[in-house]
């Protein structure tokens, strides 16, 4: 492979924002993996933000990018996977898979996609340096003819068609919108561009913690919620803590800890068999293999409000953030039903009906 950028690169990002900007190059952002996409003739490599190689992993798109994309170029964009009317980020971890047999089925059980969203080389052309009106125009250009399982991402100048994007793509699994300078160049590894994402607060049970790797503090706060039977699942961790506050938390928890998870509601935690059937922490996984991921069983009877962004089945798509405590609310409060559902919406719509 020899072209004008070359890999390892890694991706441009974005920091946060409370609210769109004005006079930005707007586009929705895709729950998925980002990759940037390097194509030398018949040469296709995929690799992550990390610059760690995905090509493997995704047999069905390098074929599909190998005889859609340009015959030299490296693209910017985002994996995704397709369920329904919807991503679904779940089908989308299951891809990874060390098991080459396993990797070729899911790839045709459950076939990812890939969104475009920059160009970053053409040809024997290195675009890092130029503005991304000029990427934007060249990258449409080149994907005028492309099709499923390749998409152009959408994207509009008008701060007010953002707003909508923000609002109604959420019910195709979409997570926020993303905002670029227009006169922007491309500069790797750098946050130069906005994210601005969807927030909403529950209350949880706090259940358990895990340890901090520095040593015995708090490192994450698991986090519970009853459903509809009356059983408590695990539906996600808030970990943002300052040292010395972890430390704090631990003396707080004390008084709740239980010598062993015997009377806990996750006491199955390490049958692998009983997490088909209810979310608990730890236990083996393919992710962890068979190291258990230790944690500490506390009493469910504290509750505290959380930040989320939104929800990924039954848990929390991301970390969420601490916000306070909720001495006046009762633990079996904390239910599904006080979660926002957004409305649902066509992932056709937010891909524009195809390329």
């Amino acid at each position: 492979m020899d072209l004008p950028v070359m890999p390892p690169l890694k991706p441009m990002l974005a920091k946060p924002a409370a609210r769109i900007p004005t006079g930005m190059h707007y586009e929705a952002k895709w729950d998925g993996f980002r990759a940037l996409v390097f194509r030398d003739g018949d040469e296709i490599e995929i690799n992550s933000r990390s610059a760690n190689p995905l090509t493997r992993y995704f047999p069905e798109l390098a074929d599909a990018l190998r005889e859609q994309l340009p015959r030299r170029c490296v693209v910017d964009g985002e994996i995704v996977v397709v369920r329904g009317d919807r991503l679904d980020f779940e089908a989308l971890l299951e891809r990874i898979h060390p098991a080459d047999s396993r990797v070729r089925r899911l790839a045709a059980e459950t076939p990812a996609a890939f969104v475009a969203f920059d160009l970053l080389a053409l040809a024997d052309s290195s675009l890092l340096d130029e503005p991304l009106r000029d990427r934007r125009r060249l990258l449409e250009t080149a994907l005028a003819d492309a099709h499923d399982p390749l998409y152009l991402a959408p994207a509009t100048d008008d701060p007010a068609v953002a707003r909508e994007w923000f609002e109604q793509f959420e019910g195709a699994g979409l997570d926020g919108v993303v905002a670029k300078r227009p006169d922007s160049p491309y500069r790797p590894d750098q946050r130069l561009m906005i994210k601005v994402k969807h927030e909403r607060t529950a209350d949880c049970v706090v259940a358990g913690y895990r340890e901090h790797k520095s040593g015995p503090v708090v490192g994450s706060l698991l986090l519970g919620l009853y459903d509809g039977a009356g059983t408590l699942q695990h539906v996600g961790v808030c970990a943002s803590f300052p040292m010395r506050r972890r430390a704090q938390l631990a003396e707080e928890l004390a008084p709740l800890r239980l010598e062993s998870a015997a009377d806990h509601p996750w006491a199955s935690w390490q049958d692998e068999a009983a997490h088909e059937h209810s979310r608990m922490p730890g236990g083996p996984s393919r992710w962890s293999g068979k190291k258990e991921l230790t944690w500490v069983p506390l009493r469910p009877e504290l509750v505290c409000e959380v930040a989320y962004d939104h929800m990924q089945g039954d848990r929390f798509r991301h970390t969420t953030q601490f916000r306070r405590w909720r001495p006046e609310r009762r633990p079996d409060e904390c239910t599904y039903e006080q979660l926002e559902e957004p409305v649902r919406y066509d992932l056709t719509e937010a891909l524009g009906g195809g390329a």
